[in-house]
């Protein structure tokens, strides 16, 4: 490998790292709605060079967590309750969609994977406190959207996964902005049956019910951020100014 190479491949593995510990605190929400990304200030912040900064604010601006404005600057992209309704639907109409694929499609190791996935996240629920510290809330949201991208995995679609992925990744965002100032939202209060009921449906091979399970499940999460969302980020950032 010649030095430019080597050059081209360092830029790249940095840009990553960037790309993933920005991306982690958007949707930790550690970094707040209509943030100016100053890439100096946010190339200070990682300890990651500007041009690696700049490649992953193009990027996580691609993929909608990052608003690119004309002449200003890279932004922390804006959340609303509008935009949270709108996201719901969309994951509704897409995730029942692929539901009923990955039902029709499922073999039997499909559906040992899911009880596994499901038993994890089901552990790790069981073992949050009222408060959760970061460690563990970041475990439950990790296995969370491995059961639920694990049901739609026999969907027969990459392209359709992949959109499903990037909208559960803006949902994190919603809720964990929300948790810093009422950390029980992680642990509503049936979550964990209904995500047991979505089981058994997949399993019984009852795709239906199984959307029918879905749609609601998101609807009611839904109805639980309706009124925290924007006061939630707001409160946040005063509480870590505090």
């Amino acid at each position: 490998m010649n030095a430019s190479d080597k050059t081209l491949n360092d830029t790249k593995n940095l840009s990553e790292q960037a790309h993933e510990r920005i991306r982690r605190d958007i949707l930790n929400g550690e970094l707040f709605p209509g943030d100016k990304l100053q890439i100096e200030t946010v190339s200070d912040r990682y300890g990651i060079g500007i041009a690696p900064v700049r490649e992953a604010l193009n990027r996580l601006s691609s993929e909608g967590l990052v608003a690119r404005k004309s002449q200003r600057g890279f932004f922390v992209a804006e959340i609303s309750m509008d935009s949270l309704e709108e996201l719901v639907k969309t994951r509704i109409w897409l995730e029942t969609l692929a539901l009923r694929k990955s039902i029709e499609n499922g073999d039997e190791d499909w559906e040992e994977e899911l009880v596994l996935s499901y038993h994890r996240l089901a552990r790790t629920h069981r073992r949050m406190p009222a408060e959760a510290g970061r460690e563990l809330s970041e475990e439950w949201e990790l296995r969370h959207k491995e059961f639920h991208m694990l049901l739609l995995d026999r969907c027969g679609s990459s392209w359709l996964l992949g959109f499903c992925s990037k909208m559960m990744d803006q949902a994190v965002r919603y809720r964990s902005l929300s948790m810093n100032v009422h950390p029980s939202l992680l642990r509503r209060e049936g979550a964990a049956a209904e995500h047991e009921a979505l089981l058994k449906a997949c399993i019984d091979r009852n795709a239906e019910l199984a959307c029918q399970l879905l749609e609601s499940h998101y609807k009611t999460t839904l109805e639980g951020l309706r009124g925290v969302i924007g006061k939630g980020a707001a409160e946040a950032r005063t509480k870590l100014a505090d």
